[in-house]
């Protein structure tokens, strides 16, 4: 999915924080932050926590994902 500006750092949990913080030192990521992390739980799944916190699966986009014409 098209989503212009923005970066997933995969990293491990150790550095997790300090990447964060020396992302938070330049204009363009004052607004990092971790949203997740890996776990052998659920191997190929991507889950997110609901608000009241239960658990889905993010599905594979479906369809063909068209490029923004500016």
């Amino acid at each position: 999915m098209a989503n212009e500006g923005k970066l997933i750092a995969i990293v491990g949990r150790e550095e997790a924080d300090r990447v964060v913080e020396v992302m938070r030192q330049n204009r363009y990521g004052v607004d990092a932050v971790i949203v997740g992390e890996v776990q052998s739980e659920s191997p190929g799944r991507v889950l997110i926590k609901t608000a009241i916190g239960s658990h889905r699966i993010v599905d594979v986009l479906l369809g063909e994902m068209l490029p923004r014409i500016c």
